[in-house]
This record gives structure tokens, C-alpha cells and sequence, in this order.
């Protein structure tokens, strides 16, 4: 049974049309790279996925039940469908520690104690168990985005959706983050990513969608997708990267 399923998905802003007609599926175990050119949409439609924007038409469907309906209790879906963003989201005046325990406390409605021993548990996982104390501004940028998949790991969510999670950070900082999300996949969490780090898209993902003006051009798996791509785009997009 698909976790979720994006059926005619569109969404504007205005005038000016981010995504049309977008269908795709997930299922349990999935890693999705979600690739294409900067102002493609890729960004939006997790927004959307995540309903931090509101679709302008389509269904996305969570275990069956369209999520883009009136009556949804967000923050409760969220809890379910994890989020990652580029630029962390940490709350600066907090530590470590309680970033990765608010969510629980106040969303899961879990005691303080638990909250705190499943945070660190997830923070170990991560390699930032010994930074627990320290606040968001003394930590480097990829310990910040290790801490922010901490604490969506800490919600238990079903799925994580991560929004071009390396592109804020240093290239030496990005291997880092990158081994936890390959660690994450290899546990059979399901994953939908937004992504430049093409060798990520390539080696880790069990399906790739590139997008392009809006539209989903290709889809596939990686194989099929980086060795024998069918369009053109698709075509004209990879081979720069497969220059480096």
C-alpha cells in the first residue's frame, strides 16, 4: 500500500502556474530524489506535500485520504510526514536538546522524560549526542542540519521530506549530512529528496523525478534514468553532470 500518492497535483501563485499536473507515488522503503534546474518547482511541491502551501488543485493522498482537503489537522499529518529543511529551521533561543523536544512535548503530547530520552537517542544516531547543551549559533552549519533531522527522526514519522537539505552548507560540511541520510536509507526509512547532489540521487535512491518547468519530464529508476534517459531535458540536464 503507497504511503502517498500525488494524483493532478497543480499549484499557483497568481498568475504564474509552479506546477502542473504532477503524479507520482510513494511507497514504504522509498528513497525519491526529486532533481532539475533551480525555479523548477521541486521545492514548492514539498511544500505543498507538507501543506505549508495549500495545492491549487490535485489530491495528495496519505494512506488513501486526501490530505489537500478541508478538515485536515496539519500538525498531526506533519508529525507523520517529517521535514528537513535547506536552511534548518532550529529555534535559536533553545538547545540542542530541547529543539529536538518541543515537537514531541507539544505536538506527540509525550511526558518531558520521554521526549528527552528519545531526542537523545536521535541525536546519538546523528553523532551529536556530546552538543546537547549547545545552542544553535555555536554549532557549524552541518551539525545544525544534523540536529534538524534529529528532530524529525524524533517524531517517529513514517516518512521524511527533505528540501535541498546540503545547498546551505559548506562542501566539507555536506558529506556529513550526507551519511546520515545513506545511514537513514539503508534502515528502509522512506525518504522523498530534494536534491542538487547528483552522485546522491544516483547511488541512494531506489527512484529519480526530474522536473522541469513545472512538470514532471521523467521518471524512473536511477538506472534507467542516468543511463538511458528518454527526453531530451532529461538528456540535456545530465550531461552536465556527468561533465564533473
Amino acid at each position: 500500500m503507497a504511503i502517498l500518492e500525488i494524483r493532478h497535483l497543480s499549484k499557483s501563485f497568481g498568475q504564474h502556474q509552479v506546477l502542473k499536473d504532477i503524479d507520482f507515488t510513494v511507497n514504504p522503503g522509498d528513497v525519491t530524489s526529486i532533481i532539475g534546474a533551480s525555479g523548477s518547482g521541486k521545492s514548492t511541491l514539498l511544500r505543498c506535500i507538507n501543506l505549508l502551501e495549500t495545492p491549487s488543485s490535485g489530491e495528495i493522498l496519505y494512506h488513501g485520504k486526501n490530505v489537500a482537503g478541508r478538515g485536515i489537522n496539519a500538525p498531526e499529518y506533519r508529525s507523520h510526514v517529517g521535514m528537513v529543511f535547506q536552511s534548518f529551521n532550529l529555534f535559536n533561543n533553545m538547545t540542542v536538546l530541547e529543539n529536538c523536544m518541543v515537537g514531541q512535548i507539544k505536538v506527540l503530547k509525550r511526558s518531558k522524560e520521554e521526549a528527552r530520552q528519545n531526542a537523545l537517542l536521535y541525536l546519538d544516531k546523528v553523532g551529536m549526542a556530546p552538543y546537547i547543551n549547545a545552542k544553535p549559533r555555536q554549532i557549524s552549519g552541518g551539525q545544525k542540519q544534523r540536529v534538524a533531522i534529529a528532530r524529525a527522526l524524533a517524531m517517529n514519522p513514517e516518512m521524511l521530506l527533505f528540501d535541498e537539505p546540503t545547498s546551505a552548507l559548506d562542501p566539507e560540511m555536506v558529506g556529513e549530512v550526507l551519511t546520515v541520510m545513506q545511514q537513514l536509507a539503508k534502515e528502509g526509512m522512506t525518504m522523498l529528496v530534494v536534491t542538487h547532489e547528483m552522485a546522491f540521487a544516483k547511488d541512494v535512491s531506489n527512484h529519480v523525478v526530474y522536473m522541469a518547468d513545472g512538470v514532471i519530464c521523467e521518471q524512473g529508476t536511477p538506472e534507467a534514468l542516468f543511463g538511458n534517459p528518454q527526453k531530451q531535458e532529461t538528456k540535456d540536464f545530465l550531461s552536465r553532470f556527468n561533465k564533473l
